[in-house]
């Protein structure tokens, strides 16, 4: 997650709850959102995020106990930062609010304070945040209003009194404090998790000039209670302070403005937009009085161009799923409100991206703003289009909006399709658009990956009430205890250890528990590697001390705060106490080891191939094959993924020794080429090095971690390279634009893969020889024609390198081409042969009905057109009989007798007799159908068209 410095993150969506409240009507001025409303959507390291979007989402672990205690940051007590936050997607989105009032914004950056574990609380809080405002910053006193929840009945909470209390003790007139209820000062972070009362201070914009215009400033709130998964809430065993305070308002209150568009913050760039367009100047209209919407336009551009550019400078581009696809709208609202609004030229929004970081993000706003425009026009037709049809009370067809939509083919994002329709007062069909979303939502979980069961878990309160006991963190150093053997093979030290609690499958700790039943077990140590930084769990099973006869297997093993919790299933009595001992499943382990140490030459070869800019976004490992997400600026080509392959092969090929060791964090803070994560690291950090011991690696004069693979990992690893055995990169998509997924397997499984390459590439050979041969037969070309279909087929799914799939892919295309050139060749050749011979059979007149004997309905279909056309004035109907009693059809009308007689009317007729379907238009049609008695087919279809004639 991101660290103090505030780096903004993004990843896929999982809205969670939060208040989303406000003052009563009488007292609200501008519609500025409350800053408490902040939701979780998703941001690296956290799936539950979409971006950052508060201060205090990089916190979250210390909220729910889960720190790990060596890391830096389970030693926070007090912390103050300013965060860069962005709240566009999902369900509590100001995106849609953006440009319609003075105050939305997509992008914003949160100031924060807080305390954590009661380092301070309630009175210190507010003391300090009133000394701050009115005292540092000068604010009158008189301008400040704050409020403080009320109570919840229904929960069972009573009024915060206290803070109440506080306020008032502090000067602030009893006139100004006011109570709300749960919807307005209850802070939650999601549907389950730690929560509490809020108390929020708000700035008086009318200053006595009438009644009070409040907005809310500063947002106090108190973490004291955890909401459960049934709904209720249960005290915290610590409680935190957590606040928030946008710089942007701030700015507001401090430069004496109404909007934060009048701020400095955003003068420059309003000028800059009204430069480069040739729209009036900016004059702050709302509503009615923005005509034409001109000023709403210059704030969507404004703040969207500063989102854009923040968030691709933290590494997030536009693109087609989660945080990359809220990037892509945004882009594309902001390129229609310039071009269509403020008549901006072509390349204005990447203009107005400052030239320092011109190589950054301008060319990529720039590209997606060209690639745009076009699909903007086209779509813009198609609505017009599709107005002139509609009657006065008609709603704008789902199925078009959902066809210029990202999930159909123009790529306009529907919420600007909506406002497209609402600027021209038509309503959209909202129903059949909700219909068309579940049915792609369908579509996509059948074929989405499999998602990991979370298994068994230690909350909030459980962590909470080891930590009041005393209970160290499990000591998990025996998972390195291993040694590389004489003769290549590895042995895996056991482990004893003490049972200290035993918990059940809903988290009830016990003392005891058996009968075949899965509880989570703690131990005071442990050998089991627990799931993390992306490599799987080790599993095996463990024994009583002097009972060696019976095994409790272990599934898994997860870290929670600190803690290893086991996943086991009790056979027999297993009590706290009881002195245990693990084994590992040791070729398990041995897989997800070679297959980490894979994973970092991989990391290192991606960067020698395609350059030191090359950066890790993500990966998976399991004993079965490994998964690296990378950022790149284009996709790799089949040349550099052999490449990659062959830097790997060689490094391992080379056996070397890997190293490992664990460092203070901040020997590696100036390391040149030294690769880590956006993660929380523990201090110290084990370093893993490749070739070159730790201590040289780590040395700053000696460059040593630009030329091999130096990362920071808490993983297990080989001790030697070679055991790798080979790497093959079977697998290469694009997440987004930007970011590329490689999947790899490694050792017996990488060979088994080189193999079927080269089966395959033999077979392409082969056939690439017999269609240079040429085919004398129809048949003989529809034949080699579907056997390079069915070879593509097995290109496309086979287990193979990526590089020679892509090639292969490549060579068969351009083959298919050719044999489906042939085959129109043979096929027109036979077609014009036979229709000569119909035409001999045929005086010249209305009608042709008869049987011809073809390999294929598209053969049928060519003598049809080639009669039609040497006898313009002829109607004409073939029949090609099959094996086993199947008949093609297919029949042409003349242009001279239509509209009465149609083709399609003709073959349905025909068709229908003999129990098939058929298909087509006005002039020309086909089908099929099934006959022992193909003379009454053919006087079906003469009695159908004499009687239409």
């Amino acid at each position: 997650m991101a660290g103090p410095s505030g780096a903004l993150i993004g990843g896929p969506s999982n809205p969670g709850r939060g208040r989303a409240g406000r003052l009563p009507e009488l007292l609200s001025g501008p519609p500025w959102p409350p800053l408490g409303a902040l939701r979780f959507r998703e941001a690296r390291g956290d799936p539950s995020l979409l971006f950052v979007n508060a201060g205090m989402n990089q916190f979250k672990p210390i909220f729910l106990g889960t720190v790990d205690p060596r890391s830096e940051m389970a030693g926070f007590r007090r912390v103050a930062n300013s965060q860069k936050c962005v709240r566009a997607g999902g369900r509590h989105s100001d995106l849609e609010d953006v440009g319609r009032d003075l105050s939305h914004h997509t992008f914003f950056e949160m100031l924060g304070n807080w305390a954590f574990g009661g380092e301070y609380f309630k009175e210190e809080a507010c003391s300090m945040a009133w000394e701050l405002l009115t005292q540092v910053y000068g604010i009158p006193e008189d301008r400040l209003w704050v409020s403080y929840f009320g109570g919840d009945p229904k929960a069972g909470l009573g009024p915060d009194l206290e803070s109440r209390d506080i306020w008032l003790s502090l000067g602030v007139p009893a006139s100004r404090v006011l109570s709300f209820g749960p919807e307005e000062n209850f802070w939650e972070m999601g549907d389950t998790g730690p929560c509490g009362p809020c108390t929020e201070i708000h700035y008086d914009l009318a200053g006595g000039a009438g009644a009070p215009q409040l907005v809310e400033l500063w947002n106090l709130v108190f973490m004291q209670h955890n909401r459960e998964a049934d709904g209720s809430l249960q005290p915290l065993p610590q409680r935190h302070v957590d606040t928030g305070m946008g710089l942007e308002r701030l700015v507001a209150v401090l430069q004496g403005r109404l909007s934060t568009y009048d701020t400095d913050l955003f003068s420059p760039l309003l000028d800059a937009i009204h430069q480069g367009c040739g729209a009036p100047p900016y004059s702050g209209r709302i509503g009615a009085a923005d005509e034409g919407r001109t000023d709403t336009a210059y704030r969507v551009v404004a703040d969207h161009i500063r989102t854009l550019s923040v968030c691709i400078a933290d590494g997030v581009s536009p693109g087609m799923s989660g945080a990359p696809l809220v990037l892509r709208r945004i882009l594309r609202r902001a390129v229609r409100f310039s071009t269509e609004v403020l008549r901006a030229p072509p390349g204005f929004l990447g203009s107005l991206v400052p030239v320092v970081v011109e190589t950054l993000i301008a060319s990529l706003v720039s590209e997606d703003e060209a690639a745009f425009l076009a699909s903007l026009q086209r779509g813009r037709r198609v609505i017009e289009r599709t107005l002139k049809r509609l009657g006065p009370s008609d709603v704008f067809p789902a199925e078009v909006a959902w066809s210029l939509s990202l999930s159909g083919n123009l790529g306009l994002p529907l919420d600007l399709v909506e406002l497209m329709l609402e600027e021209k007062g038509v309503p959209l069909d909202t129903a059949g658009l909700e219909r068309l979303a579940q049915e792609e939502a369908q579509h996509r979980a059948l074929q989405a990956e499999p998602v990991q069961e979370q298994g068994l878990r230690l909350n909030v309160h459980t962590l909470g009430e080891l930590q009041r006991r005393g209970m160290p963190p499990t000591n998990d150093s025996p998972k390195y205890s291993y040694s590389l053997q004489p003769g290549g093979s590895y042995k895996f030290g056991t482990c004893e250890a003490q049972v200290l609690q035993l918990y059940t499958e809903d988290g009830t700790a016990v003392a005891s528990i058996g009968d075949g039943q899965r509880c989570g077990l703690l131990l005071d140590k442990t050998n089991f590697y627990a799931e993390q930084g992306g490599q799987a769990s080790d599993r095996g099973y463990l024994v009583l001390v002097g009972q060696q006869d019976v095994l409790f297997p272990v599934a898994r093993a997860q870290v929670c705060g600190g803690f290893i919790l086991h996943e086991v299933v009790a056979p027999e009595r297993l009590r706290v106490g009881d002195q245990v001992q693990l084994h590992v499943d040791e070729a398990w382990r041995l897989s997800c080891m070679e297959k980490h140490t894979a994973i970092h030459l991989l990391n290192w070869a991606l960067r020698q191939v395609l350059g030191p800019g090359t950066e890790q976004r993500g990966s998976h490992l399991n004993p079965e094959r490994l998964r690296f997400d990378v950022a790149t600026q284009a996709p790799l080509t089949p040349e550099q993924l052999r490449a990659v392959e062959v830097t790997v092969q060689k490094a391992v090929g080379r056996d070397e020794a890997v190293y490992m060791e664990e460092v203070a964090l901040a020997r590696t803070a100036h390391v040149p080429g030294l690769r880590s994560l956006d993660e929380v690291y523990p201090d110290p950090v084990r370093v893993v090095s490749v070739g070159v011991p730790v201590a040289h690696a780590l040395d700053p004069a000696s460059q040593a971690a630009l030329h091999t693979s130096v990362e920071l990992c808490c993983g297990t690893h080989l001790l030697r390279t070679g055991a790798i055995g080979d790497l093959v990169i079977i697998g290469e998509r694009q997440l987004v634009k930007g970011i590329t997924r490689l999947l790899a397997v490694n050792g017996e499984q990488a060979q088994q893969a080189r193999e079927v390459g080269q089966r395959l590439a033999q077979e392409v050979e082969a056939t690439a020889a017999r269609l240079s041969q040429g085919s004398r037969h129809v048949a003989e070309a529809h034949r080699l024609s579907k056997d390079m279909g069915r070879l593509t087929d097995a290109v496309d799914t086979a287990t193979m390198p990526q590089w020679q799939r892509r090639e292969l892919q490549a060579t068969l295309k351009a083959l298919q081409r050719r044999a489906n050139t042939a085959v129109r060749k043979l096929e027109m050749g036979q077609a014009a042969q036979k229709t000569q011979e119909l035409l001999q059979r045929h005086m010249e007149g209305p009608l042709i009905v008869d049987t011809v004997s073809t390999e294929s309905l598209s053969m049928l279909v060519k003598v049809v057109r080639q009669l039609c056309t040497q006898a313009p004035g002829t109607s004409v109907l073939l029949l090609s009989p099959q094996p086993l009693g199947k008949v093609l059809c297919a029949c042409q009308v003349a242009q001279s007798a239509t509209p009465a007689f149609t083709a399609e009317a003709w073959a349905l007729a025909v068709c229908s007799h003999m129990g098939g379907k058929a298909w087509g238009s006005r002039v020309v049609a086909q089908g099929t159908g099934s006959t022992a008695d193909l003379e009454a087919a053919l006087n079906a279809a003469r009695a159908y068209a004499l009687n239409q004639l």
